[in-house]
């Protein structure tokens, strides 16, 4: 078994070992994954967070031992940086860009130095929405997990990355932890609210708010109306997604 960690600011998981495969996910700076086939130019790996699976080019990652692996499972301290953009410095004096929620606490196996803000450990639940806002307005992308580009789960998933809690990558995934409410009226600011298909297949998923609203990521991370029937968007004034469950995680 091999093993490997992010060097680089963001890296695409494709479904295939191809530049024209779709993307599933991406791995952020400093998040570590065992490597589980490698081709000439490509490898598949399995994300340590989410174990989200797929492949990556082999110029862009930087193999480790199972030492600093387990090291890094070991560690009880887990830092996300905060900022929107933030930096770690090499050994050379150069400068590597990051971006919201990666994984700091690894830096030093990278050799890297990293002196900007970040979230450490578990967060209370409160905390989660005012996360949530500093994605606002990030446009949607397909896999995508950071505030240049994003879908619904990887929303979640990094809200409550940065807070200390894991979720799985996909909204159906996520719909399978926590526990169930039997109404909206139970759900607190921080739970999931999870939409279907007109075949109940479960593909959206968003974050409750006070007072009747969800932020979750359509078009862009934006904020709705929610109620029993599902999301309300009162700019198209029509509902746009069907609520299924809401679940409390936290």
């Amino acid at each position: 078994m091999q093993y490997g960690i992010c060097h680089l600011s963001v890296v695409p998981v494709r479904s295939i070992a191809d530049d024209t495969g779709e993307m599933v996910s991406q791995i952020l700076y400093g998040e570590h994954f065992k490597v589980i086939e490698s081709r000439k130019t490509w490898s598949k790996i399995r994300l340590a967070f989410d174990q989200c699976e797929g492949w990556v080019p082999n110029n862009q990652l930087v193999h480790m031992t199972q030492n600093d692996y387990d090291a890094i499972e070991a560690k009880e301290k887990r830092k996300y940086a905060a900022d929107l953009i933030s930096f770690v410095t090499s050994k050379e004096s150069v400068l590597h860009p990051l971006v919201l929620g990666s994984s700091v606490h690894t830096a030093d196996i990278l050799g890297h130095r990293f002196e900007g803000s970040y979230f450490e450990n578990e967060q209370d639940k409160s905390s989660l929405i005012q996360t949530a806002l500093l994605y606002l307005n990030a446009p949607f992308l397909w896999g995508g997990r950071t505030p240049f580009g994003l879908d619904s789960s990887g929303f979640t998933q990094m809200t409550y990355k940065v807070n200390g809690y894991r979720l799985k990558r996909t909204a159906l995934a996520q719909s399978g932890q926590g526990e169930a409410l039997s109404f909206i009226e139970e759900s607190e600011p921080g739970d999931l609210a999870f939409f279907d298909t007109k075949e109940g297949v479960i593909d959206h998923v968003g974050i409750v708010m006070e007072n009747n609203y969800i932020i979750h990521c359509h078009g862009k991370v934006r904020i709705d109306r929610i109620d029993h029937t599902g999301i309300f968007n009162t700019e198209a004034n029509r509902y746009t997604h069907t609520l299924r469950v809401i679940k409390k995680i936290i």
